[in-house]
């Protein structure tokens, strides 16, 4: 542990005690999950804006805008599993009572988030050439530029929130990053329709204002919640800030270590999905549609899971830092049983509205039936589909508490490529079965992912108590 804790400058909260019952465990589990799942509820409430408006501009702008979130998510997605290490490391920190680690955590953090924001904007801002190269028509392509010349500059920001966002929740205190994003919902939404429309005497900038009202918005968010971390009890007791211009390599070498293959495991998943809707390209328009719903409804879904995915992250780190081997196995424990028991308990509800849902989207014509019948028989097969997802994101955030992510990534490669995907294919085309074999083997495959990440994390808390 000598190479994790720095124990010159020990610190301990007093609501980081090791819980006494495994039903505290659940208590603090669900405290720090809860925010962090209203967090990210809050951005996928943004993303719906800005597609709510954009949609005004007609069905061409819309599908732009698709592309663009195509090429922009696969560069931020690598972004995103680097900074996400701030909040294993971090975690561990605040175990070991190391106020200077939690500190040093933070400013790689944000250094890696500025370094790697620059080379990551090369993408968007060649977003037209990269579509084009890959068959998309010129028209959509040159509005899809539109779109990303306005996103590419809020990358940095974007991920220096998600830092920071690590840092503070690895201190027990995810309601701040809630209530920023909270904030920034209505501003996000006044922010777009301006600068769409060109109001108060501005130029009106179309596409392009959209991505640049999201770039303001990751901008204010940011500075937010540095202002918070530096001004702040208790974040200002860490002096988070200080030193902030030192680039401290060790520990960064650390960070991309444990984030690296987080972010590669998030481009498998984030590939399967996307050759999934190619997948239903080559079966019908109806599987398009009643895939992409399906999918929606999962992604709400899945917020509930990725809360106590982080949450288990922050617990496990924990008690990792403080070296207890018992709070491990319970922290991983809770977070598997309580978020089993949440996502079950959504699904049943999400099959027993399942009908409403292909309506709401789809409404209730009858030449809608078959598509709501599909969206429908989608939503009752990725009832396993939802459990395993879940399982397997709050299995891998607990790995991440004790730094274990490259088995993860072996994991992600054999469950979503080695089975999923040829499971999927095959009973799509050659047993008849057409979207809903892609969704069967796509859920297979996610239990084969989820189950090797339990049987990883039972392992590695044997060999800590051994």
């Amino acid at each position: 542990m000598t190479d994790l804790v720095d124990t010159k400058q020990p610190y301990r909260a007093r609501s980081d005690a090791p819980p006494n019952h495994l039903a505290q465990e659940f208590v603090e589990t669900l405290r720090l999950a809860v925010p962090l799942m209203l967090t990210q509820l809050g951005q996928i409430a943004m993303i719906t804006t800005d597609l709510a408006m954009i949609g005004r501009l007609g069905e061409d702008a819309v599908a732009a805008a698709a592309l663009a979130h195509t090429v922009y998510f696969v560069s931020f997605t690598f972004g995103l599993g680097l900074t996400s290490a701030v909040s294993p490391l971090a975690a561990q920190a605040f175990g070991a009572g190391d106020v200077r680690l939690i500190r040093r955590s933070l400013r790689v953090g944000l250094w890696v988030a500025l370094l790697i924001s620059l080379p990551m904007m090369a993408s968007p801002l060649y977003g037209e050439q990269i579509l084009l190269a890959l068959g998309q028509a010129p028209h959509s392509a040159s509005l899809a530029q539109h779109y990303l010349n306005g996103l590419a500059w809020g990358i940095a920001p974007a991920l220096g929130f998600i830092a920071l966002r690590g840092m503070m929740s690895a201190v027990n205190r995810p309601q701040a990053p809630l209530w920023i994003t909270v904030a920034a919902i209505p501003v996000n939404a006044v922010l777009v329709y301006v600068l769409i429309h060109g109001l108060f005497g501005l130029p009106e900038l179309g596409l392009f204002g959209a991505g640049l009202a999201t770039t303001l918005v990751n901008l204010g968010t940011f500075i937010a919640a540095l202002a918070i971390a530096a001004w702040r009890k208790p974040f200002a007791d860490y002096h988070p800030l200080a030193n902030l211009w030192r680039i401290d390599w060790p520990l960064m070498r650390q960070l991309i270590a444990v984030g690296a293959p987080i972010s590669f495991a998030l481009l498998m998943e984030y590939g399967l999905f996307s050759s999934a809707a190619l997948l239903m390209g080559l079966i019908s328009t109806a599987a398009i549609a009643a895939h992409q719903i399906a999918l929606q409804v999962t992604a709400v879904l899945f917020m509930v899971p990725l809360g106590i995915g982080m949450a288990a992250t922050v617990r496990v780190g924990h008690a990792f830092g403080r070296n207890d081997p018992a709070a491990v196995r319970r922290a991983g424990l809770a977070a598997g049983v309580l978020g089993i028991a949440l996502v079950s308990a959504l699904t049943v509800a999400i099959i027993l509205g399942r009908y409403e849902l292909g309506r709401l989207f789809f409404g209730s014509s009858g030449a809608s039936a078959a598509t709501v019948e599909l969206t429908a028989t989608l939503l009752v097969v990725g009832a396993t589909f939802f459990i395993a997802d879940g399982l397997q994101t709050i299995m891998g955030g607990a790995l991440r508490g004790i730094n274990d992510t490259r088995m993860t990534l072996l994991f992600a490669a054999i469950g979503y490529w080695g089975v999923a995907f040829p499971i999927g294919w095959m009973l799509a085309f050659h047993t008849g079965l057409g979207a809903v074999g892609v969704w069967i083997g796509f859920s297979i495959g996610t239990f084969v992912y989820a189950g090797l990440l339990v049987l990883r994390f039972r392992m590695l808390t044997r060999r800590l108590a051994g």
